[in-house]
């Protein structure tokens, strides 16, 4: 039997039920992470990639992702501080993976698109470092020593 006015769901037993409301807190705030705690959990479930989803599976896998993504745009900045540019452009992301070594063998088989390549020069193809350059002869007179004729 419900009188006028606003019927509170799920406020049924609690006494003090008209006071101010929490706000609510996300569990990314809780764990202290950037990346969606809560979207990441409704993906794996969604993904059916297990028949049921623990608690704190979003938040391990929020956290590893976000780490990585702080380590990649670090050395990506570092690269394009290096090209004395401003911005990441793809460029600097394919510099920053693959001139890590962990990085690199996690995103080996991974192609950034506008990224190009690492410039290299196979050590063959360059020109032979000769040890006898050409050197200066000697002053005739001093090349062929002749006995002085008296």
């Amino acid at each position: 039997m419900e009188t006028g006015g606003k019927s509170r769901k799920g406020a049924g037993g609690r006494k003090g039920g008209g006071g101010p409301k929490k706000k609510p807190v996300t569990r990314s705030v809780k764990a202290g992470l950037q990346f969606p705690v809560g979207r990441i959990g409704r993906y794996l479930k969604k993904g059916r990639y297990a028949q049921r989803v623990g608690t704190g599976a979003p938040v391990y896998l929020a956290a590893v992702l976000e780490y990585l993504a702080a380590e990649v745009l670090e050395l990506a900045g570092n690269a394009s501080r290096d090209n004395k540019k401003k911005s990441i452009t793809p460029r600097h992301l394919l510099l920053a993976v693959r001139n890590d070594e962990e990085l690199g063998k996690l995103l080996s088989g991974v192609t950034i698109a506008h990224g190009g390549v690492i410039p290299n020069i196979n050590p063959i193809l360059l020109p032979k470092k000769t040890d006898k350059a050409p050197k200066e002869p000697k002053s005739p007179s001093k090349a062929t020593k002749s006995p002085k004729k008296a």
